[in-house]
């Protein structure tokens, strides 16, 4: 393990004991230093450990953590008098230190933090750089380099101090007075170090870069403090000038520094933070009281409409007009460097344009940050972006061949227009310009309009909601052909923005319908010559989406299948592609519906690996694998053996975890319904194992996701239960009364709930399926199966069947007195021999344990919770004979003279011995 600014005391603890003349101290202390040498870091502890022997004998004592402070305090002041080397070695135990502080979160350590020597820090810094900016390239240059280093080292330590040392003032809104002091001495060092760019450019680059560094560093921290702590920040002696400053370079920056790209990305990071900062605006949200009774969120607003104003008076509407026109005029145009990587690479060109993080290139943060200034002056520059696009479209004729200033600017425009349209439309009729010079630019196939050409793509894309009816269908075809262009970068803005079109609500397919073959075929010719991974990524999910969107998908299936079929092939190791890919045949199998199995052959294979939790992409492709599998089985006009080969599959997935838990009760539900007795009759060990998994282990949301399918299960159980055939094979026999036994103990359980599921029309429609005929009552119909298969049974169940045909006599259906003397009859055997055979089924099922377990000296938990479990069975606790007696004084209260009459037809020595069995002698 490796030895940080934590371990300090220790080892120099170590240190001061290697040193001592008494043995017994010494000796230890040299071991465990020389145990500690083979240990990462130990080197980098050992100096600064030497270092701080000397520093802290300036200190009263040494008491970590309590005198952090004054240590900072002391080794602060030694930068005044401390030459390069040393100085450097202490900025970096001050680095190492406080970044190792700022990560503890405990009141005192944060105490100890806050407190650090920000003052003598600061001096220091301002030493650094006015020697930096007074004689820079007099000095030495390896020290001056070193002094350089150590700047660098200065500036991290300040941020760690001014970021990490208060609690945001956003959040107590305390001004954070370090903030007002830090913040314009980087400015000054920004403005001191910025002409070097151009000086050192050519003689010493290495200087160079570090101007570089430091001034976007300083940038950096100078927008970590405003994120950080914005009302400070917005403080008349902070505000003001750093955004003036950046404003200044942004709109009117000096000839070289216009190619310093990421100062000027710090400096539009820092606008943009300003402009879309909601400390800066009116607050909406409720009141919270401070001990004065003065609301936060009063405070909030005051302070919020105070920096507002400073903002606004930093940008009056000429200098939002004129930011306005410099971020479309000057950076959004495509440079020649520009040019030149799209003419050797379109297909990158595309996506780094798409993708790239708007932080890192200096168009996409001129756009975010042109963006953010629109939505916020949005009235203001509407007429202006239009001015513009007029401009551009004037200045550059739609039968232009040459790639000239007029073009690139018009393709600059385009874009504003395109990035805006939601407040633009307010300002232009899309109608009007897409029928106008939008479609003229289209008309023009000379290699190089590709550029408006994919600017065209992506207005189409972005202006999908102002896109009105009669529009449509131009727009469509539009779209297509572009799909059809010589420039891949074209054609992958197409197809973004046919996606956007397909997905959108108001998508017409009567319009588009008849250009689903071009469309189709223009997909996989895409796909073909593509090499980037994200480009097939983006297609496939055009194809996808497709899919989901139209109507017409069965005549193009074959096609489908053996694209599918390709892709996945090409896509081993290529995870992102494959998710894209199962997401497009989820969305395949739900077109196709019952002709789903035509496409098995390619289906299933993939099925099989995605639900493999053995495979190597398990962690990635599993989620959409299982809704696949959802899908599939959910769409399968038949069961197939493969598919019913796969649902041990599901065990295997459930016991690693419940992630999945809803999409596989929809499996487990879509195999019954499909699947059938068949299905039950192979896979029962399994769905019961599942059952077992979840009831109990889940919560109540998980428990109210799988009642459906037990409740589907007791249905399948009544089907089987009515179900002939049975006379001859006895394994059909002992499913049967098993599964009754389970109906008999729900009906005892829960009367209510059987007596409602049998008179549900989805369990006759089951029924009827099955070619099960049902004259009567369907819980009448169990009544037979009860007394025919009480003889099946084990003692408990017997009880079970005789406490469920008890509660039938309370029923008020006439059929109840046809078979009373057979309930009757049952009951009363159940009665007088069932404790005789109770004691005997346990003495037996003990004795196999204890005969099975001897010697162990313990009995193994799964045995054990089994004995508890039919220990705690509530069956165990009914009194049948009480049952018998209480509903058969029901029955004869529900039926009368009936019930008499019936009774009197019974065999005298069947009721002698019901009066027996019930004590009524």
């Amino acid at each position: 393990m490796a030895l940080s600014a934590s371990d300090l005391p220790a080892i120099y603890t170590l240190l001061a004991n290697s040193m001592s003349r008494d043995e017994s101290i010494r000796k230890p202390a040299e071991a465990a230093l020389s145990q500690s040498e083979s240990r990462p870091g130990f080197c980098s502890c050992l100096m600064v450990a030497q270092m701080l022997a000397v520093l802290i004998s300036k200190i009263a004592r040494f008491d970590y953590p309590r005198e952090w402070p004054q240590l900072f305090s002391v080794l602060a002041q030694q930068l005044q008098a401390a030459d390069v080397l040393t100085s450097h070695r202490i900025f970096m135990i001050l680095f190492r230190t406080l970044k190792e502080l700022s990560t503890k979160r405990l009141t005192a350590d944060q105490r100890n933090f806050a407190e650090s020597d920000v003052q003598t820090i600061l001096h220091g810094f301002s030493t650094v750089a006015q020697a930096y900016n007074s004689n820079a390239l007099e000095q030495d240059h390896d020290e001056l380099y070193l002094t350089c280093e150590r700047w660098l080292l200065c500036l991290k330590i300040i941020r760690q101090l001014i970021i990490s040392g208060f609690p945001s003032d956003a959040k107590c809104i305390q001004e954070v007075r370090p903030v007002k002091e830090v913040s314009p001495l980087l400015l000054n060092a920004i403005q001191s170090f910025l002409p070097y760019y151009s000086s050192f450019q050519k003689g010493h680059p290495k200087f160079w870069e570090f101007t570089k560094r430091a001034c976007t560093k300083l940038m950096k921290v100078l927008v970590a403090i405003q994120g950080r702590h914005p009302y400070t920040f917005g403080d008349k002696c902070v505000l003001p000038s750093v955004v003036d400053f950046c404003l200044n370079k942004i709109t009117a920056p000096e000839p070289d520094i216009f190619s310093f790209e990421q100062f000027l990305i710090q400096c539009m990071v820092l606008v943009k933070s300003v402009l879309e900062c909601k400390e800066y605006k009116p607050s909406l949200t409720g009141r919270v009281m401070d001990d004065s009774g003065v609301t936060l969120e009063q405070m909030k607003k005051n302070i919020s409409n105070v920096v507002g104003g400073v903002v606004s008076s930093l940008l009056p509407k000429e200098r939002i007009i004129l930011l306005c026109n410099v971020l479309i005029r000057r950076y959004f145009v495509l440079t020649a460097s520009d040019l030149e990587e799209w003419y050797q690479n379109p297909e990158a060109f595309h996506h780094e344009q798409d993708m790239v993080q708007w932080t890192e290139k200096l168009r996409p943060c001129a756009e975010a940050l042109y963006i953010v200034l629109f939505e916020n002056h949005s009235q203001l520059l509407g007429p202006v972006v239009v001015s513009i696009l007029q401009e551009a479209m004037n200045g550059c004729s739609t039968s232009v061949t040459e790639i000239t200033p007029g073009l690139l600017l018009k393709d600059a425009a385009y874009g504003a227009a395109a990035y805006v349209y939601y407040e633009l439309s307010n300002n232009l009729s899309f109608k009007d310009w897409f029928n106008g010079a939008l479609s003229l630019d289209l008309s023009n196939d000379h290699p190089n309009m590709h550029i408006i050409h994919r600017k065209v793509a992506i207005i189409l894309g972005q202006w999908v909601s102002e896109i009105k009816d009669d529009t449509k269908r131009a727009v469509y075809c539009a779209l297509i052909k572009l799909l059809m262009d010589k420039d891949l970068s074209v054609r992958l803005a197409a197809c973004r923005s046919l996606c956007s079109h397909i997905e959108d609500a108001n998508f017409s397919e009567r319009d588009f319908t008849d250009l689903l073959p071009i469309c189709w075929d223009s997909c996989f010719k895409l796909v073909e010559e593509v090499q980037e991974f994200d480009s097939k990524v983006q297609v496939l999910n055009l194809i996808s989406i497709l899919i989901g969107h139209v109507s017409e998908v069965i005549p193009y299936a074959n096609k489908l299948v053996q694209f599918f079929q390709k892709v996945w092939e090409e896509s081993s190791g290529e995870s992102l592609l494959q998710i894209q890919l199962l997401i497009a045949l989820r969305n395949f199998v739900v077109a196709l519906g019952y002709q789903s199995h035509n496409c098995y052959s390619m289906l299933l294979p993939i099925l099989r690996r995605g639900i493999d939790i053995n495979s190597p992409d398990e962690l990635n492709l599993l989620e959409d694998s299982m809704l696949l599998w959802e899908a599939t089985i959910s769409h399968a006009p038949v069961m197939v053996p493969q598919l019913l080969a796969y649902f041990p599959c599901l065990v295997e997935i459930m016991e690693r975890s419940f992630d999945h838990l809803q999409v596989a009760i929809n499996i487990i539900e879509g195999y019954i319904i499909l699947g059938g007795t068949d299905f039950l009759n192979m896979h029962a060990s399994c769905v019961a194992k599942l059952l077992d998994l979840v009831v109990g282990n889940v919560n109540d949301k998980g428990l109210l996701i799988i009642l459906p399918v037990i409740d589907m299960l007791i249905q399948k159980l009544i089907v089987i239960c009515l179900s002939g055939g049975d006379d001859h094979e006895p394994s059909k026999t002992a499913v049967k009364a098993s599964s009754a036994a389970i109906l008999a103990r729900i009906l005892v359980m829960n009367a209510n709930y059987l007596a409602q599921l049998t008179s549900e029309p989805s369990l006759s429609l089951l029924l009827q399926q099955a070619g099960i005929p049902i004259e009567e009552n369907i819980l009448l119909s169990l009544v037979d199966i009860w007394l025919d298969k009480v003889d099946h049974v084990s003692s408990v169940q017997k009880k079970i069947f005789a406490l469920a045909l008890s509660i039938i006599l309370t029923m008020r259906l006439p059929q109840v007195l046809d078979k009373l003397d057979q309930i009757l009859s049952v009951c009363t055997s159940v009665i007088l021999g069932g404790n005789d055979d109770l004691a005997e089924e346990e003495s037996s099922g003990d004795n196999m344990s204890s005969s099975k377990y001897h010697g162990e000296g313990t009995i193994p938990s799964k045995e054990l919770r089994r004995r508890q479990i039919k220990f705690s069975d509530p069956v165990n606790q009914l009194s049948l004979e009480n049952s018998v007696r209480e509903n058969l004084q029901t029955c004869a209260t529900l039926h009368g003279d009936s019930f008499n009459s019936t009774m009197s037809r019974m065999h005298s020595s069947a009721l002698m011995q019901l009066k027996q069995a019930l004590k009524m002698q």
